[in-house]
């Protein structure tokens, strides 16, 4: 009779040899083989379509975070200020930002308050990563969106293609009539120092490739040099024959936890060594088109 101790020892080797035979599965494997379930159709009440010569940028909002500013944000786009406004600024590994040109810009700031919204309770929803971050004590996803706490407070990190509105030195300055959206590696430094609105989830490669500003703080010094922005309107205001059928997968589900492991740990055979560890800001959220 084989004793108990080396028993559980075999098995244990045996669990390991079938393991590493067992195929890696990657990212993309992950996700193709998620079930529907664990999908979630973007909401059109808070998904904004920003339309540019190029193409259409998607951008999902959070109001669970910023819902003042939100408000003023759906308020500009009712109103269409942001009709014929363009992108402005294009700094280098930064981020690019668009509003209306000056004069429009302080009439709008004159109707409308800023809001000082860069976190908030920390939240049960929260799915933690168990991995060290430098700027929060922890870090994880909450419903669609990157997100930090220190316990207590939970906010949205700037991670690459969050969107956030612009402000002066005052920390309630930032109204929404200017907005940004990160384009390059993540200035985490910005968290909690400015309000952090939603995410592009569609688009992205129509705003990093836009030429870098001359001026200071990438600025463009011509308005020949601006993009123009034809209009942005949230995808409720569209009928639903002309709004783009978007899935992200749920943050809170074994899909995306399995997704996060095999971005974690890189096992196909590119790879001689796992980075057995992940920053939030490496995690894309994974968007498709609605299966048919």
């Amino acid at each position: 009779m084989i004793p108990r101790i080396l028993l559980a020892t075999l098995l244990v080797s045996l669990t390991l040899v079938v393991a590493a035979a067992a195929p890696a599965l990657t990212p993309d494997a992950v996700l193709a083989a998620a079930p529907a379930g664990d999908w979630q159709a973007l909401d059109p009440a808070d998904t904004l379509y920003m339309d540019l010569p190029a193409g259409r940028v998607v951008i999902l909002l959070a109001p669970g975070f910023a819902p003042r500013t939100i408000a003023n944000i759906k308020k500009l786009v009712h109103e269409k200020y942001f009709d014929d406004s363009a992108l402005l600024r294009s700094q280098d590994n930064y981020v690019v930002q668009w509003s209306q040109e000056k004069v429009a810009e302080k009439k709008a700031e004159a109707t409308l308050k800023g809001y000082v919204e860069f976190e908030r309770p920390v939240s049960s929803s929260l799915t933690r990563l168990p991995d060290r971050d430098t700027y929060a004590r922890e870090t994880g996803f909450d419903g669609d969106f990157p997100a930090g706490s220190d316990g207590r407070h939970e906010w949205l990190l700037h991670c690459y293609g969050m969107v956030g509105a612009g402000r002066d030195n005052a920390a309630d300055s930032g109204s929404g009539v200017e907005l940004y959206a990160v384009t390059g590696q993540s200035p985490r430094q910005l968290d909690r120092n400015i309000t952090l609105v939603g995410r592009v989830v569609q688009g992205m490669e129509l705003l990093s490739v836009l030429p870098r500003g001359p001026g200071a703080m990438g600025f463009y010094a011509k308005p020949e040099q601006y993009t123009k922005i034809r209009d942005i309107r949230l995808a409720s205001e569209l009928a639903p024959k002309d709004r783009l059928a978007l899935q992200y997968l749920k943050t809170d589900t074994s899909s995306f936890a399995a997704y996060v492991d095999a971005r974690r740990n890189r096992r196909n055979d590119w790879f001689v060594r796992a980075a057995g560890a992940i920053d939030a800001c490496n995690i894309p959220l994974p968007v498709r088109s609605t299966p048919k």
